[in-house]
């Protein structure tokens, strides 16, 4: 086999093996409506930083988020709405979605319109409040 011959099988290898990563990393992370919701719990991890102070913040999605003490994540942040965002599951994938609120929920510095999946690293703004996760599902203990 000539080397032309073996430049080219090997340049066709690596064509497949980049589209095949490209359509996995590509997966839509867009849900539409009736595919999310509150069936499976999902453990998350979220660090906070609110008025130039930073927590650490671990629950359970599904759940709330906003100015309402009543919401399972309740923010001092003026510009959030009383319900601004919430953290929806389905199959142990994590979305978030707008609740209709005034200022917008922006997932990556992008404003969202529909629930979106939410991956660990993921940065959420939710008024002048950002939520990134840290961590999110697993069945060990975390530290």
């Amino acid at each position: 086999m000539s080397y032309v011959a073996q430049m080219r099988i090997g340049t066709l290898e690596i064509t497949t093996a980049l589209a095949a990563v490209a359509l996995i990393a590509s997966r839509p992370r867009v849900a539409a409506a009736a595919e999310t919701g509150s069936l499976a719990p999902v453990k998350i991890r979220l660090r906070i930083l609110e008025l130039g102070k930073q927590r650490t913040f671990e629950g359970l999605a599904p759940m709330t988020i906003g100015r309402d003490r009543n919401c399972e994540l309740a923010l001092p942040d003026a510009e959030a709405s009383r319900r601004h965002a919430r953290l929806e599951t389905q199959g142990g994938t994590v979305y978030v979605r707008d609740l209709g609120s005034k200022n917008g929920t922006y997932l990556n510095g992008h404003r969202i319109d529909a629930a979106i999946e939410v991956r660990e690293g993921d940065a959420i703004d939710v008024g002048a409040t950002r939520l990134t996760v840290e961590r999110l599902g697993g069945q060990e203990p975390w530290t």
